[in-house]
């Protein structure tokens, strides 16, 4: 136990520092690109203007001694500094300084395209890799905190770029080029005490530093969680009015809030004692140089200007020191923010195109799957060893209780998952073995949710086909029924959706999302619960047209409600990951098996009477007996503590 308590700090910082190495590694690249000559030549210049700032920077003090050694009349061997006079070096002083500060913006504004291009180019691969990434890992991760990690890390890109190259780098080499000036103009001992206090403030603020970046993580995590509850709560706005929630989700908020000002109050309070103990480290050491050039001066070693030039060194060291502590927080904290960010693009996408991969030919539209089985989870299996044909241009519907597997299937056909058992063809070629793109451009899928861009509702039904002329977008939303209604709007087409599309009906948004399936004019249809969300009549009206479009094409249902898919060539009944049961509408009811108990029950529902279950004749008991199986749909109310419902 004591064995595991000393060692796992020390494993912390050797992976810490791999952590930070590793990230540093990833960021050079885009820094020094290959191929990109432009970018390399604006680095080399921005050093090149650095190195000169730099350079200038450290002799200005000589002129500011030369000055005052004119002034005060003590210039010994210096005869030219009677010739060129207090004035002309005061003015020589000005225009170093100004030299100083100009070639410092000089490599400012040269780097400054290299920096957004790699910011660019950071942020766009991320959010590309993000929309490679599996359906499972989209499901379980939270999006406020997903995008917050983007956001934090492409910072800490901005910010290692522009401090670590053009603050850490350049105060590196000043620190080295005054300790020279020290060591060979004054003495040995005067670059000692330099070394010395730049050695303890520097191991200070790194020490105070890492022990400040620990509560900053805390704070972060504080904030990610703060932020994805408000996120979270205000995607379901509508959620929490129906349960008079406003109150709760405040409470759920500001107890996140609370725990983000406890870590802030923290920060604070260290960054408090980390610039206090700042302040005596380099105080005492300029002090303490002071003194040394104040005996010099007095001995006559040294002159007032000697004096003057230390005390300049001193305070020109100071302030980048100052800024040290910070900016090294801040690197660390970026490096941290970063590492999230390349964790997310080291994330293997589970499913991935191999090597060689065709792109799907369709030459029918024939969908096999061949002893198929799969499971999100290893222990939980979902389908097991389903083996269904669908035949080329065939309407065939799948349905079955919740759980049974039918979106399942709709989620293999559209490769968001592997089948980790069997096969899944279509037209015979492996989906495994072609690529992404061109079997998502021969599917159309119209989900059961249907989620809209905040965007017009032109944009929105062009999503399908975005090269699609105007009057193909009229006519998609003709045939979707939705035409007139997108007319008498005030701005018709160029309405926007809002968030979510939250400003349109449920049957609305489903209505759009018909509009650009059928516009992007797929040879396979996959339809998942496609018109749950409409009224009685305006579903027949788009079954018509579903009905129309599906013609010669392949359609594959996965429905709910019965009496839409009563006129399929063929309806396949899952129970458990299995098939139980297949055939036509009326073959099924013949049979008078699940399907049959299904059909009951449902009639029944529509027409607000108990559910009635088949005669014992034949195959009646299988009927009664899967009738049984059903939810008791008032077995909750019973649940209910007395006086609850009514």
């Amino acid at each position: 136990m004591a064995a595991r308590i000393v060692t796992e700090p020390l494993q912390t910082c050797a992976e810490r520092r791999k952590g930070g190495l590793h990230t540093i590694r990833k960021v050079a690249p885009y820094l020094w690109p290959a191929g990109e000559l432009w970018v390399r030549r604006r680095v080399v210049l921005s050093m090149l203007a650095l190195v000169l700032a730099k350079v200038v920077s450290v002799l200005t003090p000589f002129l500011y001694k030369a000055a005052v050694d004119s002034l005060s009349s003590e210039s010994r061997d210096d005869t030219w500094l009677l010739a060129v006079g207090a004035i002309g070096l005061t003015v020589a002083y000005g225009v170093a300084r100004l030299g100083n500060t100009g070639f410092s913006e000089l490599r400012d504004a040269i780097f400054v395209r290299v920096g957004q291009r790699a910011l660019r180019k950071l942020a766009l691969e991320t959010f590309t890799h993000i929309h490679r990434l599996s359906m499972r890992y989209h499901i379980t991760r939270k999006t406020g905190g997903l995008s917050r990690v983007i956001e934090r890390g492409v910072k800490g890109v901005d910010f290692l770029l522009r401090f670590m190259l053009l603050s850490v780098g350049p105060l590196i080499l000043e620190l080295s080029m005054v300790t020279v000036i020290f060591a060979l103009v004054f003495d040995w001992r005067y670059a000692v005490v330099v070394l010395v206090t730049i050695g303890l403030y520097v191991t200070y603020t790194f020490k105070v530093t890492e022990w400040r970046v620990k509560i900053r993580r805390q704070m972060n995590e504080q904030d990610t969680d703060a932020n994805q509850k408000a996120i979270d709560s205000l995607i379901n706005f509508e959620t929490v009015k129906y349960f008079g929630a406003e109150t709760r989700e405040a409470q759920r908020y500001d107890a996140a809030m609370a725990g983000y000002e406890v870590a802030a109050v923290k920060t604070g309070l260290s960054l408090s004692a980390l610039n206090f103990g700042q302040s005596v480290i380099i105080t005492c050491g300029l002090v303490i140089v002071m003194v040394m050039a104040a005996f010099g001066v007095r001995a006559g070693v040294l002159t007032v200007g000697d004096f003057v030039m230390v005390n300049a060194y001193m305070i020109q060291i100071t302030l980048p020191l100052n800024f040290l502590g910070t900016v090294y927080r801040e690197i660390r904290q970026s490096l941290v923010d970063m590492g999230e960010m390349f964790d997310l693009l080291e994330q293997p996408a589970e499913v991935t195109d191999r090597p060689g991969a065709r792109a799907l030919a369709i030459s029918g539209g024939e969908v096999v799957l061949d002893g198929v089985s799969f499971g999100y989870d290893a222990a939980r299996p979902i389908l097991k060893n389903v083996s269904l044909k669908i035949g080329a241009g065939q309407r065939v519907a799948i349905v079955g209780p919740s759980g049974s597997g039918k979106s399942t299937i709709g989620r293999l056909l559209f490769r968001f998952y592997d089948v980790t058992g069997g096969s899944l063809k279509i037209d015979g070629q492996d989906l495994r073995d072609v690529t992404q793109d061109s079997l998502h451009r021969q599917i159309g899928v119209v989900p059961q949710d249907t989620v809209l861009f905040n965007d017009t509702v032109l944009y929105n039904i062009a999503y399908g086909r975005p090269e699609a002329s105007k009057r193909e977008i009229v006519a998609a939303a003709r045939a979707a029924k939705i035409h007139d209604f997108i007319i008498s709007l005030p701005e018709g087409y160029d309405t926007r959706v809002g968030e979510r599309g939250l400003k349109l009906s449920g049957g609305e948004k489903q209505r759009v999302g018909i509009a650009r399936t059928l516009l992007k004019n797929p040879p396979i249809l996959l339809l998942d619960e496609a018109t749950s969300a409409l009224d009685t009549q305006t579903e027949r009206d788009i079954q018509d047209s579903l009905r129309a479009m599906g013609e010669g094409r392949t359609v594959v249902t996965i429905a709910h409600r019965l009496s839409t898919i009563a006129d399929a060539d063929r309806i396949v009944v899952l129970e458990s990951g299995r098939i139980v049961e297949e055939g036509r509408h009326d073959q099924l009811l013949a049979h008078k098996g699940r399907y049959a108990a299904m059909w009951a029950r449902q009639s029944a529902e529509e027409d607000g009477l108990p559910a009635a279950r088949p005669a014992d004749d034949g195959g009646a008991n299988r009927g009664a007996e899967a009738a049984k199986d059903w939810p008791d749909n008032d077995a909750w109310r019973r649940a209910l503590p007395s006086g609850t419902g009514g």
